[in-house]
């Protein structure tokens, strides 16, 4: 009889295990979202009220969707002009790591987010058209899509960095929506063959022209304080 009894707690501890393992278990939330690419522009080409402006858009995005508790600066570096030293795009954004909508690791610091290192940039960092969502959590219009979206305005080095040339790469410091011209990015980038932050100038700096070459003046937003998330 006792022996029966041993078995029976055995076989009903067994039963309790099997049906603790098969049921759901919960997942892990995903992390704050801590980038995206806006989901419009500012219908006024390059002209984007300068680097407050642009840090504006990104703040009253996020906070639309709940995540204006945070800092949010644009990822666009400015050039030296009229005695004003140059701003580099990096240097604007904090130190990761940096997530976008739905979970998406994009970096986990500036190194990895720029390929500073030879094994860096062959690894690559994770922005891609997966990835590079917008604040919405939604896929931006790539080249497959029409319109499309996948320029990105950063007016910056594939490093991150402004220019140093005496070139515009950046509509006049972000003033101009008519002459000029911005380097740009694509947010539907695929593995290494295109660049996320320097792929190619802008025609010009109208909305119009930002729009030839398949954009709409939408750029990068990080969370400045995304460590502390």
């Amino acid at each position: 009889m006792n022996k029966l009894i041993a078995a029976a707690s055995t076989l009903s501890a067994v039963t309790a295990l099997v049906a603790f393992a098969q049921r759901p278990q919960g997942k892990k939330p995903a992390p704050p979202m801590s980038f995206f690419v806006t989901s419009v522009g500012m219908g006024k080409g390059g002209d984007l009220g300068g680097l407050a402006g642009a840090d504006r858009h990104c703040q009253m995005l996020a906070a639309a969707v709940g995540a204006g508790d945070r800092t949010w600066h644009a990822y666009l570096s400015t050039e030296a002009k009229n005695g004003q030293p140059a701003v580099n795009a990096r240097d604007r954004i904090g130190q990761g790591p940096w997530w976008a909508p739905k979970g998406y690791k994009i970096a986990d610091n500036l190194a990895q987010l720029h390929g500073d290192t030879l094994e860096l940039a062959q690894i690559g960092n994770n922005l891609t058209h997966t990835s590079a969502l917008n604040e919405k959590g939604e896929l931006v219009n790539s080249v497959d899509n029409t319109p499309n979206e996948h320029d990105i305005l950063t007016g910056s080095k594939a490093d991150g960095r402004a220019f140093t040339d005496d070139k515009d790469h950046t509509c006049n410091n972000w003033t101009s929506s008519g002459e000029g011209s911005a380097m740009l990015g694509h947010a539907d980038r695929d593995g290494l063959f295109t660049s996320w932050n320097s792929a190619h100038g802008s025609r010009g700096c109208s909305q119009e022209g930002l729009k030839s070459t398949g954009g709409a003046g939408l750029f990068y937003c990080f969370s400045v304080d995304a460590a502390k998330n």
